[in-house]
């Protein structure tokens, strides 16, 4: 995204000037928008050479706080973030201890403490819109990504506000989802996918089945070291801070229909639907009408807003508000991948 494209707030610059503690430097930044029209990412950018992003956040917690919440995401582009290493003190400052990758469903490589490449899928598939671990019974509440190198070409992480996909959903089925829930079924051990291994941390079947019990997840051990599980949990959710009702879940994302149609068709010429290696349901078991999933994939398309990546981008999303994906590209591309502030279902 070029700066030409950069639309600051109301027409014009809403600038925000703060001191630090012993009041040495004047510390400033804009705030602004990418696209007209849309407030979603806000844009958060220095509005002097020398403001430290760290710094900056130490003593504005709070403005961070209130922002996200009413956006759901914000941008922090043109500040001096050279690496992992002053990503990784942003997150902490900002919003705690970061936490670990688990219940994993997609490849990614740990490249600091508890910092991730973002998926590894290969460069050409796409991701389709997804609030991170919506299937688990623990989930984090703020994800943080930072462009260590930007694509060649395309590459976008594409973000979507769930209250308006909420919105966008007719209230028939927002209302079934709520009444019904949603099942989704792993199979390990057929060589698709991530082995039960990687998912769980663990070569342990007694560890897996401890936290399968503590986690609410029904695990079920087939031959061969075969592992199956089915987590059953809820379509919607209320945000404990702000209030709104959002769509949150993983229905749509892991359901057969939703993959590229080559792949669809090796999945399906192997597997019967419940053998698949990911697959979703209504919370009884039962089929989702493919009319009901092809109105919530529009949904969350409709909403998209695209990222373009610059070098020492940081991103941070509220879970629970934004979904976010990934456009295919093109060359060289690295994105790194941090969440924090754990929070446990049964306490929505």
């Amino acid at each position: 995204m070029q700066d030409s494209e950069y639309q600051k707030r109301d027409g014009g610059a809403e600038t925000i000037d703060h001191r630090d503690d012993n009041k040495s430097q004047e510390r400033a930044i804009e705030t602004g928008y990418l696209q007209p029209g849309m407030s979603l990412p806000l844009v958060v950018r220095p509005a002097a050479s020398d403001v430290d992003l760290v710094l900056w956040s130490i003593n504005n917690r709070q403005f961070i706080k209130a922002k996200l919440f009413e956006h759901g995401a914000i941008l922090f582009r043109d500040f001096k973030v050279d690496s992992p290493d002053d990503f990784r003190r942003f997150v902490r400052e900002v919003s705690g201890e970061l936490i670990e990758y688990r219940e994993r469903t997609s490849p990614r490589s740990e490249v600091g403490d508890r910092i991730y490449t973002a998926t590894d899928y290969p460069a050409d598939q796409g991701i389709f819109l997804h609030n991170e671990n919506s299937y688990a019974l623990t989930y984090p509440m703020k994800l943080f990504f930072f462009c260590d190198t930007p694509a060649e070409q395309g590459g976008e992480t594409l973000i979507a506000d769930c209250r308006k996909i909420f919105q966008c959903i007719s209230p028939e089925i927002r209302d079934r989802f709520a009444q019904r829930k949603w099942m989704y079924v792993r199979n390990f051990g057929d060589g698709f996918g991530l082995d039960w291994q990687t998912v769980f941390q663990t070569a342990d079947s007694i560890e897996v089945e401890q936290y399968c019990r503590r986690a609410g997840v029904d695990c079920e051990w087939k031959d061969a070291d075969r592992l199956r599980t089915r987590q059953v949990r809820p379509a919607v959710a209320r945000h404990p801070q702000t209030g709104e009702m959002v769509w949150f879940n993983h229905a749509t994302f892991f359901h057969v229909s939703t993959l590229e149609p080559a792949m669809r068709e090796i999945l399906l010429d192997e597997f019967e639907e419940e053998d698949l290696p990911n697959n979703t349901f209504y919370g009884d078991g039962s089929r989702f009408e493919p009319s009901v999933l092809d109105e919530v994939r529009r949904a969350y398309l409709n909403e998209i807003v695209p990222v373009v990546w610059q070098n020492g981008d940081i991103v941070m999303l509220d879970n629970m508000l934004v979904a976010h994906g990934r456009a295919p590209f093109i060359g060289a591309r690295k994105i790194l991948f941090a969440m924090t502030e754990p929070f446990t279902r049964e306490d929505i």
